[in-house]
C-alpha cells in the first residue's frame, strides 16, 4: 500500500497513474468519474456530476475551442462512458448569462431559471445528443478546469446539521466555503461564480443539505482533493461517534434469524399486495446489523419522521419512510399486520395533505401515496420500487440517509429539508418531463414469474421470453446449476 493510500481511512484510493498517463482528457475524465462512483461512500447511484474543460477542434472552423464535458442527465458515475457526457461550448454557456440577466425576474424557482435548460442544446458541441444536466452551470461558472460534484455521506452529514456553516469552518478552515440550500440550477451556478470572485483561494464549497463541489486545474489533483475533503469530514465524525449511544441507544432487540424469517414468509407476500393496489411494486429486504441498529433505536421514530435531506435521496425514498411502532419482544404477527394497516392509512393521508399544502397551480398530479421505505423494529427495512433494480437503489439511498443521520447526530443535530423545498424537488416540472421521456414499461413489467424447468429446453426459452418482456423471473429446475445458468443470463 502506498503512502497516499494509507492517508485515507474512509474512502478508497484507486488512481492508477500509469493507466491515466496513456489517456486523453476525456478518457481521464471518465476514469476519474468511474473511480469516484465506485465508492458508495462518495456518491450514490445516479448521483453527482464530474466535468472537465478541454480544448477541442471545432468541426466547423478547425480552431481550438474550450469545451465543457460534464456528466449528462440520467447517467451514473460508476458506469459512465463517453456517451454519458454532454459537451458544450464554454463561450456559449457564458453568453447565456446575458439572457438570464435580461429576464425581468431572476433567482431560484423563477420561470427564467427553468427556461435556461432549454438553451443548453443550443450550446452543444459537435452534435452531441446527450441531454445536459441541470447541474451544468455549477461546473461551467467556477474557475477550475476539472470539477467534482459528489454526495458523500460524511459531507452531507455536515451539510444536514443545524450548525452546518460553523462546522464547515471548524473542519476545513478558509479552504472550503458554505452556501445555504438552493435548488440546483442557473442561479446556484451564478452564486458559486460570485463566491469565487470574492474568495479565489477556495478549493470547494459545501452546498447546504445537498453535497460537495470542488475542483482543480489537474485531473489527478481534483480526484485527490475530493478524497481529502470527504475523508476529513469522516474523520471528524468518527472522533465524535456516539458508540453504544448512536441514535440514542437501542430500544428493541433484533429477532433471531429463524423467527424473523418465519414472520417474513407471511408478511412479504401480504405486504406486497397491500402496496400494489394501484400498481404492482417489487421489494428489497435489508436485515443487516447496521440497519437494525437504526430501526431498533430510541431515536428512529423521530429521525424517520424528519425524512431525508439530500434531494437525490428523497426522489426515491419520498419525503419520509413509514416507521412501524412494533415491539418485536412482546408483539405478535397479527399485531404487526394491524400496525402496518393503520400506518399505511395514516401515511396516505399525510402524503395527500403534504401534496395539498405544497402544490402549485402547475404542479403535476399527485403520484402514488404509498411509502417506498418501511422500517420495522426487530426485522429491518423493506424498500420498494417498480423493479427489483429500483427497489435496490431505494434501499441504497435510505442506507445513505441513515449514515447521514448518524454523522449529523454525532457532531450536532440532524435537520431535513424544509417541506416546501422537498416538494419542489419531488414535483419539479423538469423532473416530470424527464419521467415522461422514459420508455413505456414492457408488458410484464412489475410482475414476478416462476418458471419450472427453466434449466433447459422450452422452460429456458420461456424464462428468457418473460425476462425480455420485463418480468422478474424465478428459475426453478431439478438441476440447480442449470437453473442458475438460466438466471444468470436473464438477469
Amino acid at each position: 500500500m502506498s503512502t497516499v493510500e494509507k492517508r485515507y481511512a474512509h474512502v478508497t484510493y484507486a488512481w492508477d497513474a500509469q493507466r491515466a498517463a496513456k489517456m486523453n482528457g476525456l478518457q481521464t475524465l471518465i476514469f476519474r468519474s468511474n473511480l469516484l462512483g465506485d465508492d458508495g461512500r462518495i456518491t450514490n447511484t445516479g448521483g453527482g456530476n464530474t466535468s472537465s474543460k478541454l480544448l477541442e477542434t471545432d468541426p466547423l472552423t478547425g480552431e481550438q475551442v474550450e469545451v465543457l464535458w460534464v456528466k449528462g442527465s440520467g447517467g451514473d458515475l460508476r458506469t459512465s462512458t463517453a456517451e454519458n457526457f454532454s459537451s458544450l461550448y464554454m463561450s456559449k454557456l457564458v453568453d447565456l448569462q446575458q439572457i438570464y440577466a435580461a429576464a425581468p425576474a431572476r433567482g431560484a424557482k423563477t420561470p427564467i431559471e427553468d427556461k435556461m435548460v432549454s438553451y443548453y442544446p443550443h450550446c452543444t458541441f459537435n452534435l452531441n445528443p446527450r441531454a445536459s444536466s441541470i447541474d451544468t452551470p455549477l461546473h461551467a461558472f467556477v474557475p477550475w478546469k476539472h470539477v467534482d460534484h459528489t454526495h458523500p455521506n460524511s459531507v452531507i452529514s455536515v451539510a444536514a446539521t443545524r450548525r452546518s456553516e460553523q462546522l464547515t469552518r471548524e473542519i476545513y478552515g478558509d479552504e472550503i466555503a458554505w452556501t445555504p440550500w438552493m435548488r440546483p440550477g442557473f442561479e446556484l451556478g451564478l452564486t458559486l461564480q460570485r463566491l469565487w470572485e470574492k474568495q479565489p483561494q477556495l478549493k470547494g464549497v459545501i452546498l447546504g443539505q445537498h453535497g460537495l463541489l470542488n475542483g482543480a486545474h489537474d485531473q489527478y489533483e481534483c480526484y485527490e482533493l475530493s478524497l481529502d475533503l470527504i475523508d476529513k469530514a469522516a474523520r471528524f465524525i468518527e472522533a465524535r461517534d456516539r458508540g453504544d449511544q448512536t441514535f440514542g441507544g437501542q430500544k428493541y432487540q433484533s429477532l433471531d434469524e429463524s423467527k424473523r424469517n418465519a414472520i417474513l414468509e407471511q408478511l412479504l407476500p401480504w405486504l406486497r399486495g397491500e402496496l400494489s393496489r394501484q400498481q404492482r411494486m417489487v421489494g428489497t429486504l435489508q436485515t443487516d446489523a447496521t440497519m437494525l441498529r437504526f430501526v431498533n433505536s430510541q431515536d428512529a421514530p423521530r429521525l424517520a419522521e424528519l425524512g431525508t435531506s439530500c434531494p437525490d435521496h428523497f426522489l426515491r425514498t419520498k419525503i419520509k419512510p413509514m416507521y412501524v411502532p412494533w415491539n418485536p419482544q412482546s408483539g405478535d404477527f397479527a399485531g404487526l399486520k394491524q400496525l402496518i394497516l393503520s400506518g399505511l392509512e395514516q401515511y396516505r393521508k399525510d402524503y395527500a395533505a403534504y401534496y395539498e399544502r405544497c402544490k402549485h397551480a402547475d404542479s403535476p398530479a399527485m403520484r402514488g401515496a404509498d411509502p417506498t421505505v418501511i422500517l420495522i423494529p426487530g426485522i429491518g427495512m423493506i424498500a420498494w420500487g417498480k423493479t427489483k433494480s429500483e427497489s435496490r437503489v431505494t434501499a441504497e439511498f435510505y442506507n445513505c440517509a441513515v449514515e447521514v443521520m448518524r454523522g449529523a447526530e454525532a457532531i450536532d443535530e440532524y435537520i431535513a429539508l424544509p417541506e416546501q423545498e422537498a416538494f419542489d424537488i419531488e414535483y419539479w416540472l423538469l423532473e416530470e418531463a424527464k419521467l415522461k421521456r422514459m420508455p413505456p414499461e414492457k408488458p410484464y413489467a412489475r410482475r414476478v414469474v416462476m418458471v419450472v424447468g427453466a434449466g433447459s429446453g422450452i422452460g429456458k426459452e420461456v424464462a428468457h421470453r418473460f425476462a425480455n418482456e420485463g418480468a422478474h423471473v424465478v428459475c426453478a429446475d431439478l438441476d440447480p446449476k442449470a437453473a442458475q445458468q438460466t438466471a444468470d443470463i436473464t438477469s
